[in-house]
């Protein structure tokens, strides 16, 4: 399977000749890396398709941008308009300091109930790595994106809320908390958990891949995380059973023919799992939190969220994005990779079934790194290296395409 390879399992998206697809540039880098991509989508859609087929880009406001423009970080006009095409692409964005929204990232993952971040982790031959093997990881991460602790339920230290909270705590429910503690609600569902397991099943399956793993904290966050796993087990069994295997049901040295195999791990274990014997997982699922941790640390094996594609999809809407910060002080230099951000185009021509575009820029971008083309933050790591720009780097893949 090529690094990123998602079905749709929202709208029907196909259609027309011309599409219609929303993007938002981002902050910081974010103009010098869409003005990239955007070249390089376009190039890959007129060589897949000959002109039969083009997208119409519909740039959409967010982040600083939108700030300057209409006084808001993130306006309701953007929203909707992702919710009427049922996708979107969009660069990094800015968290607003000392005030607005608690995470644009975020808020739009909740607004529009984009309850699974996808994140496919694959090594690209050339790309340097901290790793001796880096080539065994080929991971897709599953993250939970509504609930845990980013749903954001939180209350400033010795404020009215937080010492309301404690003292009922302390009060009504047997708990010691000092009352000058900050209080934060890890929330987790049934409904939450079980849907995001329900996808991660429903692609592993598809997809023909060996295992899924549950990867929680439940030993200690037995209701929480523990609930995560046993949730998770439930839609195992009670929706899938016929075509899935649980791992304690294995007899040593078999393998099951069709079945895909279910196991869970502690997350801290698992860090060292992916680190040790990466081959020996294929896609994992696991709560908002641990996911964030464990999507980034793959990444860094391959050699960095600058190489690492992204999605978070939900029913109705996906949006893709590049899965790095947006690293300000190489705003408007054109020496940014855009990678991340051209792997999560891919990613959305594939959702959106032009899989022909996926594969030629996945190809173009792999023998363009092979031929040691590359930008700054991989120049410096790669002995006989072509630096370039970041508008050159387009240029080569265009011309590998």
């Amino acid at each position: 399977m090529s690094q990123g390879e998602m079905e749709s399992t929202g709208k029907d998206l196909k259609g027309p000749e011309e599409l219609v697809i929303p993007f938002i540039e981002g902050d910081g880098i974010g103009p010098d890396l869409w003005r990239a991509a955007v070249k390089v989508f376009d190039a890959a859609v007129r060589k897949a398709y000959g002109g039969s087929r083009r997208v119409l880009w519909r740039e959409l406001l967010a982040g600083e941008k939108a700030y300057r423009e209409t006084g808001q970080w993130l306006p309701e006009e953007t929203l909707t308009a992702l919710k009427e095409h049922g996708v979107g692409i969009k660069g990094p964005l800015t968290t607003p300091v000392g005030g607005g929204l608690r995470s644009l990232n975020v808020a739009i993952r909740q607004e529009l109930d984009l309850y699974a971040c996808i994140r496919p982790v694959k090594h690209i031959p050339g790309v340097p790595s901290p790793m001796r093997h880096p080539e065994r990881v080929d991971i897709v991460v599953f993250r939970e994106n509504t609930e845990d602790v980013y749903a954001g339920i939180e209350w400033r230290a010795q404020s009215p809320e937080a010492l309301r909270v404690i003292d009922f705590l302390n009060s009504q429910m047997g708990q010691r908390i000092r009352p000058d503690a900050a209080i934060g609600v890890k929330v987790m569902s049934p409904y939450g958990s079980k849907r995001l397991v329900r996808r991660a099943l429903q692609w592993a399956l598809k997809h023909g891949r060996r295992s899924l793993t549950l990867v929680h904290k439940g030993n200690i966050m037995k209701f929480t995380e523990g609930g995560f796993r046993q949730w998770g087990y439930e839609v195992a069994r009670e929706e899938f059973g016929d075509r899935v295997i649980f791992e304690e049901e294995l007899i040593e040295g078999a393998n099951p023919e069709g079945k895909l195999v279910i196991k869970d791990r502690i997350a801290d274990a698992m860090f060292q799992q992916v680190l040790l014997r990466p081959e020996e997982y294929d896609v994992l699922a696991m709560p908002n939190l641990n996911g964030d941790y464990m999507s980034d640390a793959l990444a860094a094996q391959v050699g960095g969220l600058g190489m690492a594609p992204g999605a978070n999809i939900g029913d109705e809407v996906a949006v893709f994005e590049a899965t790095h910060g947006t690293a300000p002080k190489y705003a408007g230099k054109d020496v940014a990779n855009p990678t991340s951000l051209i792997l999560s185009g891919a990613m959305m021509f594939e959702y959106l079934g032009w899989d022909e575009v996926a594969t030629l820029t996945r190809a173009a971008l792999q023998r363009t790194i092979r031929e040691g083309i590359v930008t700054y933050d991989l120049a410096r790591q790669m002995e006989g290296a072509r630096e370039v720009r970041c508008s050159e780097f387009a240029d080569a893949l265009i011309e590998r395409l």
